[in-house]
């Protein structure tokens, strides 16, 4: 895992003068290739690295191998806690060297690092057919900055239908979902969150940011990311299926599937969310090896067309 690597470069840079790609590649198992890539993400992310290049060349701390966490400034410290603290990949291994980290360094700047790292949740899962581009949205890093400093912020915003308003935030988290990022924030309307690319204006005050004391921003990307998708696939199919037939459904429909208790025939009962009755009849149509639709009838009916046209069609 990526995050497992940088903390391992980073300390192996501690302990050594110098280490070159090739040395960092046969100690961790990885291609050249991949070293370099690792050792640039991490002078890219703001953490004193730097290379030598010509004989003898290769990668070095800044100031030496005597160089280390505690030396680093403020903004060094929340670098490395952003580049390898994304709780939602980070192995217990790493987030335990990340607490020894946090340890090393001086008391001015373990607030801002313990916040850089609390600061980012990474969603893998995708939202529709949205574009893929992984580049940053403009403005990401202002807002990430204030969330990590707990100022406020003075917003500009344009909503889906082109509107823009400006309002002032509390910022508590940024989101990873997918190619799309999103700022959780605290406004006078309540909680919100903002899409990223749409935000039009970020102007950081100096005024502090209130921040319940207990706030969890995974917790809570839990809480808006399962209202969502309630939103998004309202309908409701009940359903049976066989035992062996759960771990099929499951990955063909992840969150939306919710098992239930067995029948008196041994099958287990289960509910999948959709849209509509149309389209979600169109996915289970593809799953009848594995699950007989119960309820409600407009679905059955659906499923019946479908198979009376495929036999119309192919039989």
């Amino acid at each position: 895992m990526r995050t497992d690597r940088l903390v391992a470069i980073l300390l192996m840079l501690q302990r050594r003068e110098q280490v070159t790609a090739a040395e960092v590649a046969e100690e961790l198992e990885i291609s050249e290739r991949t070293a370099r890539r690792d050792l640039d993400a991490l002078a890219m992310a703001g953490v004193p690295v730097y290379s030598t290049q010509g004989r003898g060349g290769g990668w070095r701390l800044v100031g030496g191998a005597r160089t280390d966490l505690s030396g680093l400034t403020a903004s060094e410290a929340r670098a490395l806690f952003l580049v390898a603290g994304q709780a939602s990949t980070a192995t217990p291994a790493v987030k335990a060297a990340l607490r020894k980290l946090v340890h090393a360094l001086p008391e001015p700047f373990r607030v801002q690092a313990e916040a850089a790292a609390s600061s980012l949740v990474v969603d893998p899962q995708r939202w529709g057919a949205n574009r893929y581009d992984r580049r940053p949205p403009p403005f990401l890093d202002d807002l990430q900055d204030a969330v990590i400093r707990r100022v406020q912020v003075r917003l500009g915003y344009v909503d889906g239908k082109g509107v823009e308003t400006g309002r002032t935030v509390h910022p508590l988290g940024i989101v990873a979902k997918g190619p799309s990022w999103y700022l959780i924030c605290d406004t006078e309307a309540g909680r919100r969150t903002f899409r990223i690319d749409r935000v039009s204006s970020v102007v950081l005050t100096e005024d502090p940011a209130h921040r319940p004391d207990d706030f969890d921003l995974a917790q809570s990307w839990r809480e808006i990311a399962d209202e969502v998708d309630r939103k998004r696939t309202p309908l409701e199919a009940r359903a049976v299926c066989p035992p062996h037939g759960v771990s099929v459904l499951r990955m063909a429909l992840g969150d939306r599937l919710e098992v239930g208790g067995p029948t008196p025939d041994g099958r287990i009962e289960v509910v999948v969310r959709g849209p509509n009755e149309h389209m979600l009849a169109g996915e289970l149509a593809g799953l009848v090896d594995w699950i007989e639709v119960t309820g409600p009838q407009g679905v059955r009916d659906h499923l019946a067309a479908i198979g009376n046209t495929l036999v119309e069609r192919y039989g």
